[in-house]
């Protein structure tokens, strides 16, 4: 290997690679992390997942999906 001023050009390459590879895995990859912030369900949310869940039926989830949408 020919070296220009004290550097291995093919290593100096693999290692630009590694930087690149490095930041977007740091950046563009979405991960979990423990401690971040969420964004918090809101309460219409809430009534979906609970009727999805079978814990209220279609009477309950309509009355209070009104209630919800009226109040706002």
């Amino acid at each position: 290997m020919h070296t220009i001023e004290g550097h291995y050009w093919g290593m100096h390459f693999i290692w630009w690679i590694l930087w690149v590879i490095m930041i977007v895995w740091i950046f563009a990859i979405p991960a979990d992390i423990p401690g971040q912030r969420k964004r918090k369900d809101s309460p219409l949310d809430v009534l979906k997942k609970r009727f999805a869940a079978g814990e209220i039926d279609t009477k309950e989830y309509e009355e209070r999906k009104r209630v919800l949408e009226d109040g706002k």
